[in-house]
């Protein structure tokens, strides 16, 4: 009877491992990761250097969010459209938000919208590659290297499934992009003069999965078929990359349930108060707040916070200033970090110069 029990507890905690073992998919690279904390929940080739077609406007629509007002109008210029594949239909002579440049690209998967971004943001295609290689250097990616905006093939254009999906990562928190990335039709008007025109998604799964939120599709003969994707469910967040996958929408919907249902939503801080000295003998002391953080993750047993908090406070300070952090760990790697506020609005009071000579005497006096 007891080496029954043992062999069941055996098989219960190798289930995991064996489902991950059975996951089968068709690419030839493949990752799924809590999109909160980054952790690989499932891999394949993942860390192999490839290339990745359109799924490559991910960074170049980032870099357009991050540029400033999405309002603004540009007017289209031959050099902006010279450029091959798939196209939102702009013209030399056209009007065009760069909004529209944004939902262009993540819709349509314009290359000319693609080009016209670089060029508007960084003067040049090739100044705008140098700014979009930087920002993968700012990200930590090692295996990722852009030649182009638009994903068309390059000697030296490549990433990989686990870098793909962070840069996905790093996108989603942006509140354009990931509207962008989540619509499935948008309706706006551009050309010479402008009039209305309805985009549609090329990711199907925004139809047929149930939570997903995104992100972009991509394919080039050299590429094959190129997805990344992303769900929230029940507090839950993965993203899953395939590189060259004949079969990636059958993939996401594999990889997607299994991230999905390795996961937890747990509460890894709860709602402080807390109080920080003031400089100012008028002061005693300045109240301050963090909010309770809710985190999907693999297991809490790994999970720690520390608490960042000056020893004082000058005054004046505002209600909702930044005073110190909390940060979440896995083991020895950050995962999460939330700002500690103040609660409440101190201004330094007014006193004569004796007074406030006085005040600081005895404030320092305290601590002797």
């Amino acid at each position: 009877m007891k080496k029954c029990f043992c062999c069941i507890m055996m098989f219960l905690l190798l289930i995991p491992h064996l489902q991950s073992q059975a996951l089968s998919v068709s690419a030839n690279a493949a990752v799924v990761i809590n999109g909160d904390t980054l952790e690989v929940l499932y891999s394949k080739n993942c860390d192999t250097r490839l290339p990745m077609a359109s799924t490559t406007k991910i960074m170049t629509a980032l870099l357009l969010c991050e540029s400033g007002n999405l309002d603004k109008e540009i007017t289209v210029t031959k050099e902006m459209v010279s450029v091959e594949g798939s196209s939102m239909g702009l013209l030399p002579g056209d009007t065009v938000s760069l909004r529209g440049l944004l939902y262009g690209m993540m819709l349509a998967s314009g290359n000319d919208a693609a080009n016209s971004t670089a060029i508007i943001i960084g003067g040049t295609v090739e100044h705008f590659v140098e700014l979009m290689n930087k920002r993968a250097s700012e990200m930590g990616l090692k295996d990722t290297h852009f030649e182009t905006p638009s994903g068309l093939d390059g000697e030296n254009h490549y990433t990989t499934a686990r870098e793909l999906a962070i840069i996905a990562s790093e996108a989603l928190k942006n509140k354009d992009f990931a509207a962008a990335a989540a619509a499935q039709y948008e309706s706006l008007y551009y050309g010479n003069p402008p009039y209305r025109r309805t985009l549609k998604n090329h990711n199907r799964l925004l139809k047929t999965y149930d939570g997903l939120v995104g992100v972009k599709t991509g394919f080039t003969k050299k590429s094959g078929r190129c997805l990344v994707t992303a769900a929230r469910k029940d507090g839950k967040f993965v993203i899953a990359v395939t590189l060259n996958a004949p079969d990636d929408w059958q993939d996401h919907k594999t990889l997607l349930d299994y991230g999905l249902g390795q996961l937890q939503v747990v509460e890894v801080s709860n709602e402080n108060t807390y109080s920080v000295d003031c400089a100012d003998a008028f002061c005693s002391g300045i109240s301050c707040k963090s909010d309770k953080v809710l985190l999907s993750i693999t297991s809490k047993d790994k999970i720690y916070s520390e608490i960042s908090l000056p020893k004082f406070l000058y005054l004046p300070i505002k209600k909702g200033e930044k005073i110190g952090e909390v940060k979440i760990f896995d083991e020895e790697n950050q995962i999460f970090m939330e700002d500690i506020v103040c609660s409440e609005t101190v201004n330094t009071p007014q006193t004569d110069i004796f007074t406030e000579f006085k005040n600081i005497f005895l404030y320092l006096l305290s601590f002797i």
